[in-house]
């Protein structure tokens, strides 16, 4: 995949605020991580045509809960939003990250998803 196939499943998931925040913060230093998520994440593995994009969601927010990666979080629900889940769904989700990957986890995970929902004004 090119970058523009990277670059359009990016927005088209995380939203245009988001991915113009992180171009605009793109210095020497990070350039080419911001290349290599674009390419590769978005690219690659977000177009593969073996998942839909809310299955992809799900898996993306179990993994971050299971390695408290809250910050990115944060983004990968407002993504999961995007990509169709509900509420509901993200809630079902993160009740089993608390079985799979600890209550401590799921309890800040709950957390973000309260921040993010009130942010959101949903």
């Amino acid at each position: 995949m090119s970058h523009d196939d990277g670059m359009r499943v990016r927005r088209e998931v995380l939203g245009d605020a988001q991915v113009d925040r992180a171009i605009t913060g793109t210095t020497e230093l990070t350039g080419d991580f911001q290349e290599l998520i674009t390419r590769y994440a978005w690219g690659e593995i977000w177009t593969r045509p073996g998942l839909d994009r809310r299955t992809r969601s799900c898996i993306t927010l179990t993994a971050l809960i299971a390695h408290n990666h809250m910050d990115e979080l944060a983004l990968h629900v407002r993504a999961a939003r995007n990509n169709g889940l509900t509420w509901d769904e993200v809630k079902e989700v993160l009740l089993q990250s608390a079985i799979y990957c600890g209550v401590p986890a799921a309890n800040s995970a709950f957390a973000v998803a309260q921040r993010v929902r009130v942010e959101m004004g949903e």
